[in-house]
């Protein structure tokens, strides 16, 4: 039962960066979904799948999936928060 609780902050964590950055700037959608990938999606996540999968294998070895996943998702996170902070605004030609 301990990945419900995994799932449920991953769950609270999407459900937060989906309301900070609605109606904003792809600029501050990169830098919100970047943090909240390396923060909160990330890490709840990996421990989230990990756990189940080495319930499923019958091997308490097989839990150290989550030393993938979670360098994985916030390498990713990392990428997206790069991306929204050195990405130029978006000028409208008035011609």
């Amino acid at each position: 039962m301990a990945f419900a609780v995994g799932y449920g902050i991953a769950f609270i964590g999407v459900f937060l960066a989906y309301q900070l950055s609605k109606g904003k700037s792809k600029k501050r959608k990169c830098i919100v979904w970047g943090i909240a990938l390396m923060l909160a999606i990330s890490p709840f996540l990996s421990f989230a799948v990990g756990l189940p999968y080495s319930f499923i294998v019958e091997d308490p070895w097989a839990a150290l999936i989550m030393w993938y996943l979670f360098p994985i998702g916030f390498i990713i996170g990392l990428i997206l928060l790069l991306v929204g902070i050195f990405k130029k605004k978006e000028m409208k030609n008035v011609m």
